[in-house]
């Protein structure tokens, strides 16, 4: 019988944060594996990044093939379309990991699998993700520069989108079901209000994206009349905030209320051997520049963790409180 394969670490998740992660460790001679359903993750949602210290402009898809690129260089594994459901430790101290596909083995576990941004679920919005259907208004806002463009947005993201958005596109468009604006404070209700550049179309939903290779409107529906509005645009920012699918490790890390696993300054969760990093994390400010440094933070964590395994001193870092355990109210 073959003995299963284990690796120093596997890393759950191919966006920024799991592909830095994977960078550092196999560059540290680290055995490592990713697993994940596609290659980048949240990043393939931007068709454009010009935030990113040393690179003047690239496609989300882009920035992650290169980090990829770099990391297989480094021997790195990597396996698409798989999607883990369960991990557990077994007698040996060793992870187990469930997927659709297999199970693995590993030492430790860097979990970068990141937020899902809930989506519309219409016609046309699957085609043109990334040919001006958006979900991260920070990220997008600005190419809408003098453009017609939409937010469809509920609550404080939605506020928060509309605002930031108004300030680029013209017109600027807030779509909500909701009839009043609520979910935000008073000042940037007010702001959203007086502003003649927004075009409020409150109790309303989305039946459809539509345009060739990119977006060229969208028809919304009152809820209340059902009459149906077409709007020539090009751009849609959905931001009906995110979705954490973090059951699956609920009983093996510590999260917090909203459910994100909590981290301590060096990415450790509250299991011994688990760490985590980027966007599925308590930790602020969800940038790919951010995540990316997580990421690292990471995997040289997971490497000094096997290190004081094996006996040996950390390096890169003074190691404090190796034994100390992340409390639930840490970073909150």
């Amino acid at each position: 019988m073959q003995q299963e394969e284990i690796y120093d670490v596997i890393i759950v998740g191919a966006g920024i944060a799991g592909l830095s992660a994977a960078l550092y460790s196999a560059r540290q001679k680290m055995k490592t594996l990713v697993i994940s359903k596609d290659l980048g993750g949240q990043l393939t949602l931007t068709d454009l990044i010009e935030n990113y210290p040393a690179i003047d402009a690239t496609t989300g898809i882009g920035l992650a093939q290169k980090i990829e690129k770099q990391a297989k260089k480094f021997s790195a594994k990597f396996i698409y379309g798989e999607e883990i459901y369960r991990i557990e430790k077994n007698a040996e101290g060793l992870f187990k990991l469930y997927g659709i596909q297999g199970q693995y083995l590993s030492k430790t576990v860097i979990l970068a699998f990141g937020k899902t941004p809930r989506e519309l679920n219409v016609p046309g919005e699957a085609r043109l993700k990334g040919k001006g259907v958006s979900y991260c208004a920070i990220c997008d806002a600005a190419f809408f520069k003098d453009k017609p463009a939409a937010v469809v947005g509920e609550g404080e993201p939605g506020l928060e989108a509309i605002e930031l958005l108004s300030r680029y596109a013209r017109p600027a468009y807030y779509i909500s079901k909701s009839t009043s604006l609520v979910g935000g404070d008073e000042g940037t209700i007010k702001s959203i209000v007086e502003n003649p550049n927004v075009k409020l179309y409150l109790g309303y939903s989305v039946k459809e994206i539509f345009g060739n290779n990119k977006v060229e409107g969208i028809i919304i529906e009152n809820l209340k009349t059902k009459e149906t509005v077409e709007i020539q645009l090009e751009g849609v920012i959905i931001e009906m905030g995110y979705v954490l699918k973090t059951d699956f490790v609920k009983d093996l890390v510590k999260l917090n209320e909203k459910g994100e696993i909590i981290v301590d300054e060096l990415e450790r969760t509250s299991q011994e051997g688990i760490f985590a990093a980027g966007d599925v994390t308590n930790t602020p400010y969800k940038q790919a520049v951010v995540a990316a440094a997580e990421g690292v933070k990471a995997a040289l964590s997971a490497y000094n963790y096997l290190r004081s395994k094996a006996g040996l001193p950390p390096v890169n870092v003074d190691w404090k409180a190796e034994k100390k355990k992340v409390s639930v109210s840490f970073r909150l």
